[in-house]
């Protein structure tokens, strides 16, 4: 997302280089990012390792999920990236106004015709990947990821979204596992991001708590000896629903933090601590008296 964006081309490859050294394999982007940018980046470095990569990216942010509209971003986004074949496309977002049975004859004709490997939905409530899915179904085809927000202080997924997936086979690779940047620290010390300059950003994250979970956490990693931003991303990445959570960064000194995550192996009671810093939401009945059993 920050590909040709907050991130300049050289930036950008020496985080794509950091992420393949550390051995990263899965690249997500998307129609929308960064005017096109982000997609005509990411297809320059992953020329050499293509065989070794699965490569995402996402239509229908803009536009609906029609399938006029579907075609038009994904040629658009294959030529960008340079492949005739992309592993995975999502649907970026929920569209109230086309009918499932347009949107997903579409995806399952690219599918057919060898243009995608994997279908996805992002920001979709459960029952709406389930409506999808029961139509995907009928096509002979399947949703196969889902892309949620996920963070310590957004935590929503934990309700509906993980169990199901755990459930039904769903692979789930949640985005902001950083709250936008939040949980680095970075704002309570007076530091500059999407949170200061968006306001998206400020409005998600804006509520009270988050900053008091932002303080608690950088407490506790301090007391661990890791940096907040490797042990809010070893945290997300640690829920037995996450496939992989998908991290970000301007530079690759930024990126490092979150990388390091991958070496960073949670126990059961840490775990626990840090789950404790954020409200965990209210079962997805109202029987409060049974939650965790």
């Amino acid at each position: 997302m920050q590909f040709g964006g907050t991130a300049d081309a050289r930036s950008s490859q020496a985080m794509f280089e950091a992420c393949r050294n550390a051995g990263l394999n899965f690249f997500d982007t998307a129609h929308v990012y960064t005017e096109g940018s982000s997609e005509r980046l990411l297809g320059g470095y992953v020329k050499q390792d293509r065989e070794k990569l699965i490569i995402a990216t996402k239509a229908g942010y803009t536009g609906g999920s029609g399938s006029n509209t579907i075609l038009q971003q994904f040629d658009e986004s294959r030529k960008r990236l340079g492949l005739d074949m992309v592993d995975l496309l999502y649907l970026h977002r929920w569209d109230p106004e086309t009918p499932l049975q347009e949107t997903f004859e579409t995806l399952c004709r690219l599918q057919a015709d060898g243009h995608i490997r994997y279908i996805g939905v992002s920001n979709f409530a459960a029952w709406q990947v389930m409506k999808a899915q029961a139509v995907a179904d009928q096509l002979g085809t399947r949703i196969d990821v889902l892309q949620p927000m996920y963070s310590l202080v957004k935590r929503q997924a934990e309700v509906e979204l993980f169990p199901m997936a755990l459930s039904e086979g769903f692979s789930v690779v949640p985005y902001s596992p950083l709250g936008g940047g939040m949980l680095t620290g970075k704002y309570l010390s007076g530091g500059t991001g999407r949170l200061s300059t968006d306001a998206r950003y400020a409005a998600r994250y804006g509520q009270a708590w988050m900053k008091k979970t932002t303080e608690d956490l950088a407490k506790l990693a301090r007391e661990m000896g890791i940096d907040a931003a490797t042990l809010a991303v070893a945290w997300a990445a640690h829920h037995i629903a996450v496939t992989a959570p998908i991290i970000s960064a301007r530079d690759a000194q930024q990126l490092q933090t979150s990388l390091d995550a991958l070496t960073l192996s949670l126990s059961a009671e840490d775990y626990a601590r840090v789950e404790a810093l954020s409200p965990r939401p209210a079962p997805a009945t109202d029987r409060l008296e049974e939650a965790g059993t």
